[in-house]
């Protein structure tokens, strides 16, 4: 009778093997980051784990080395408003704009007052024709660092329900702010409209009829660098934040804008932000 161990309930000395490896990455004594990421990549090019599955592991894995400033909503495309604002001014905001949540700031973009819910506000207009003032309405804002972890960030949000924190500098300004679906994005990965242009791969790509395609995060730096430009970097990092401020308000697709010999046209922006722009440069004198 064969002694041969190898059968479905006994994995081969290859299947065996990296099992145990995966077994020793999680007990004992710890290993780094990129010993694991390796041993998970072996097990899906064995076909144990499918590449979608690999691609949220590591995702799950990178939040815990990712900072809020990595995935931020940067503060020039944030929408905010005013808490003396007129109540028609307020709902008219609310509906172009999509979102469900809304800092609310006083005197200056640096005092947060509170989160004002795009339910709430509704209810009020169905309770008594709109609240005195939208004061009655705010929930407690969450004030968060710009170094927190996003795997710490993400337990807080879970144990207190709250989606969304505004996130401040060193100085106590308001530096941007940060969703629960952002850090989720992180892990499952941004779902593409299916009409995308932009070279994923590239910040700036260059296209066939002379125009380029822009990266809304490319740092203003190297945009400068690219073109021999000298936009300010003082107030904004980068070009999706230049442009937005420029414009003044959150723009959406298609929105179009000239500064110098630049020409901008927002090729994608959600409800949250842009994310591309179409740039054509005129020739210097």
């Amino acid at each position: 009778m064969s002694d041969d161990s190898r059968t479905p309930e006994h994995p081969t000395p290859d299947r065996r093997s990296w099992l145990e490896r995966l077994s020793q990455a999680f007990s004992g004594e710890p290993r780094n980051r990129e010993e694991l990421v390796e041993v998970l990549r072996e097990a899906q090019d064995d076909g144990l784990i499918a590449p979608d599955t690999l691609k949220m592991m590591e995702g799950a894995i990178g939040v815990s080395e990712k900072t809020v400033a990595d995935v931020m909503v940067p503060r020039a495309q944030m929408v905010v408003l005013p808490v003396d604002a007129r109540f028609v001014d307020l709902m008219k905001a609310v509906v172009e704009s999509g979102h469900s949540r809304f800092p609310v700031h006083g005197e200056d973009r640096d005092e947060i007052l509170g989160i004002l819910l795009a339910k709430d506000l509704l209810r009020g207009v169905v309770a008594d024709g709109g609240p005195a003032s939208i004061r009655e309405l705010l929930r407690p804002a969450v004030l968060i660092p710009e170094s927190k972890r996003l795997n710490v960030l993400l337990k807080e949000f879970r144990l207190s329900r709250n989606h969304m924190a505004i996130v401040v500098d060193e100085y106590g300004g308001v530096s941007g702010l940060v969703t629960i679906e952002d850090v989720l994005e992180e892990i499952v990965g941004e779902i593409d409209d299916e009409h995308d242009d932009a070279n994923p791969t590239a910040q700036i790509a260059a296209q066939n009829d002379g125009q380029f395609v822009v990266d809304a995060l490319t740092p203003i730096a190297d945009f400068n660098e690219r073109f021999n430009a000298d936009f300010p970097d003082d107030e904004y990092d980068t070009v999706g934040g230049l442009v937005t401020d420029a414009i003044g308000h959150l723009p959406e697709s298609g929105e179009e804008l000239a500064m110098g010999r630049f020409h901008f046209r927002i090729a994608r922006a959600d409800a949250r932000r842009v994310k591309a722009l179409i740039v054509s440069v005129q020739a210097e004198d």
